[in-house]
């Protein structure tokens, strides 16, 4: 059966564009849409090197509604849909809520109406961990309750999922899987592309390498109070290739015969939590260079900690993590070090 050709909004991010790897890699058709918020042009020509494919890219913004429909309309032959096209801080979703919710919200909402007028009915959503709030039992499965999130981004993703759950449940021509992201970092192995933050980096990583090249003066620590075994925080990180990965294995389940009815739900992570000593630790060791860094309060919207049960993702997607934390730290580095020319 011949591979599906593909939309991935928001594909010249940073997940997005490790993703699109993976999928060309894999046989598919790639038509990347992103308004460039939080990426660059520059990403697009990088692709090409790494997987020697031209990629169609498309300088839109899914909140233009009218621009979207105009767009399917004139785009032959769509037939899966991977959206990751979404504000993503959880600091910046505090001080900003209503971008977060206009954004997110809004944009999901266009984008399932343009599929249904256009009869596409395949959908990957990019989800987050943060649904399941601050949980009370660790690992967290994909039964486990959605908790209350403590920013607009977490809540966002929540109402994302019910927006497309009941879309689909009235539409059971459409078919959708979600993937519930837990941390990704590091970079792809050719060191080509990786993480870059428009502005002050919101995740521990590229703070991480930014402070390591001399880009930032000082690491800030937010909170060494925690009930954890070094009082930081503890997330469960996730290679960014191998998150990549999940979205090949859950395209080709949208495309198989036993397809989901409805929307399944998979935890992608690696099902071990570190904490942020430990991820500067693994840092220090892949790059050889003690980091600057100070213990500060922590932030509103965080919590203590989270990690994956994703052997369900194991089982039905038949995907698993391969690489582990000193490998994510490693290729974080030399990412860093190609894109500031340090050698």
């Amino acid at each position: 059966m011949p591979k599906d050709r593909v939309l991935v909004t928001g594909g010249a991010g940073y997940i997005g564009s490790h993703t699109v790897i993976e999928l060309i890699n894999n046989g598919y058709e790639i038509i990347i849409v992103d308004n460039l918020s939080n990426s660059s042009p520059d990403v697009i020509p990088k692709l090409k090197e790494i997987t020697g494919k031209m990629v169609s890219f498309v300088n839109l913004d899914i909140r233009n509604k009218l621009a979207l429909q105009t767009f399917f309309k004139r785009t032959e032959r769509i037939e899966s849909v991977i959206h990751f096209a979404a504000l993503k801080s959880v600091n910046e979703s505090v001080e900003q809520p209503l971008a977060y919710y206009e954004n997110n919200i809004q944009g999901t909402i266009n984008l399932l109406e343009a599929m249904l007028e256009n009869k596409v009915n395949s959908l990957v959503f990019s989800s987050s961990c943060t649904v399941y709030g601050s949980p009370d039992h660790l690992p967290v499965t994909e039964m486990s309750p959605l908790g209350h999130t403590p920013s607009p981004y977490g809540y966002s993703k929540q109402v994302c999922e019910r927006l497309i759950h009941d879309t689909v449940h009235a539409h059971p021509e459409l078919s959708a899987i979600s993937l519930r992201y837990f941390n990704p970092i590091g970079a792809h192995k050719s060191g080509l592309i990786g993480e870059v933050p428009s502005g002050p980096p919101n995740n521990l990583m590229p703070y991480i390498t930014q402070t390591a090249a001399g880009v930032r003066e000082i690491l800030s620590v937010y909170g060494d109070d925690y009930n954890t075994p070094d009082g930081t925080a503890i997330r469960d990180y996730i290679h960014v290739s191998d998150l990549a990965a999940a979205h090949v294995s859950a395209l080709s389940r949208l495309q198989s015969s036993d397809k989901p009815s409805g929307v399944e739900y998979f935890n992608i992570g690696t099902g071990k939590g570190s904490t942020v000593m430990e991820v500067i630790r693994s840092f220090e060791k892949a790059s050889g260079r003690p980091l600057d860094y100070k213990v500060v309060g922590r932030r509103d919207g965080d919590i203590e900690a989270i990690y994956a049960d994703a052997s369900k993702s194991k089982e039905i997607l038949k995907w698993s993590a391969q690489y582990d934390l000193d490998d994510m730290t490693a290729s974080a580095w030399t990412w860093e070090k190609n894109y500031r020319g340090i050698n």
